[in-house]
């Protein structure tokens, strides 16, 4: 009876002890797997974090490697000794002045055409000499030589000037008028001559100093590859190309103005012509009516 009672003691104290360690077994089973699981999710934050790092990787332009040219004007001037300088400097005051004077020239020349037409339409039609010098613009060449011509024939004054008889006297008087006019208008013609027949020998100085530099400098390194002779002595005919590209314009220029000036000059001498038989025939006129 006992042995029965303890046998079932038994039995109920194993089937107690397995339902209650069951679910501590089943926890630790659940558990397990989610460790994993975890771990195999914790790699994924540093991609999510490296996600926004790449992102502006991306956005980012691509920039382009600038490469500076160790050649050119630029190298010319910075490598360049104060000779060298000079030179550039002396052939781009050449260059400005001959600019300068070929436009304000040109300006010169166009006034001078208008005022031609004025002097033609208006002044020879006037009832006077006066009247027809009050027409035109002040500063125009032709109004300055009306007016010496008038006053020619209104201060024929003096002792020694009495000795000269009208006739020269007007005619000296326009003639000085007509010389001063053609004086103004060759202003700066020579230095447009001398910078189209210097600067290309001014140019040509500086490739010869430039290539004596660059020659010594190749000597005193010991390469005389082709890659060191060809930049330092081609940097230096930039020299000769100054030189042409000042000279071209100044020659070309020179040679217009000299044409304008011929042919404004026939229509100044032309209207002084005009204006002297005018002035003296008047002049006479009034002569005769006070002998009268």
């Amino acid at each position: 009876m006992k042995s029965r009672f303890s046998a079932f003691l038994a039995t109920a104290l194993l089937a107690l002890s397995a339902t209650v360690v069951a679910p501590v077994f089943a926890d630790e089973a659940a558990s397990a797997p989610a460790a994993p699981a975890a771990s195999a999710t914790a790699p994924a934050a540093p991609v999510d974090a490296a996600a926004p790092a790449a992102a502006p990787a991306d956005a980012a332009a691509p920039t382009k490697e600038v490469i500076e040219n160790p050649y050119g004007l630029d190298a010319l001037w910075k490598t360049g000794d104060f000779i060298a300088k000079g030179t550039l400097i002396i052939m781009a005051i050449m260059s400005m002045g001959s600019w300068y004077i070929l436009i304000t020239k040109i300006i010169d020349q166009v006034k001078l055409s208008g005022q031609a037409t004025d002097a033609r339409t208006k002044f020879w039609k006037a009832a006077s000499v006066q009247a027809g010098s009050a027409t035109l613009k002040e500063g125009s060449p032709f109004r300055f030589i009306a007016d010496s011509g008038i006053k020619a024939t209104e201060h024929h004054e003096g002792a020694l000037l009495e000795q000269i008889d009208l006739n020269t006297w007007v005619s000296m008087s326009i003639q000085r008028a007509v010389d001063k006019v053609q004086s103004r208008l060759q202003d700066g013609l020579a230095f447009l001559a001398t910078v189209g027949s210097t600067a290309p020998f001014v140019g040509l100085f500086g490739t010869v100093w430039g290539i004596y530099h660059a020659l010594t400098a190749i000597g005193m390194s010991g390469q005389a590859s082709i890659d060191k002779v060809a930049g330092p002595v081609g940097e230096a005919l930039i020299m000769t190309a100054i030189g042409l590209a000042v000279a071209v314009p100044a020659v070309l220029g020179y040679n217009f103005l000299v044409r304008r000036n011929k042919s404004s000059m026939e229509e100044v001498r032309a209207f002084a012509a005009d204006l002297h038989s005018v002035v003296l025939s008047g002049s006479m006129s009034k002569v005769a009516k006070k002998a009268a």
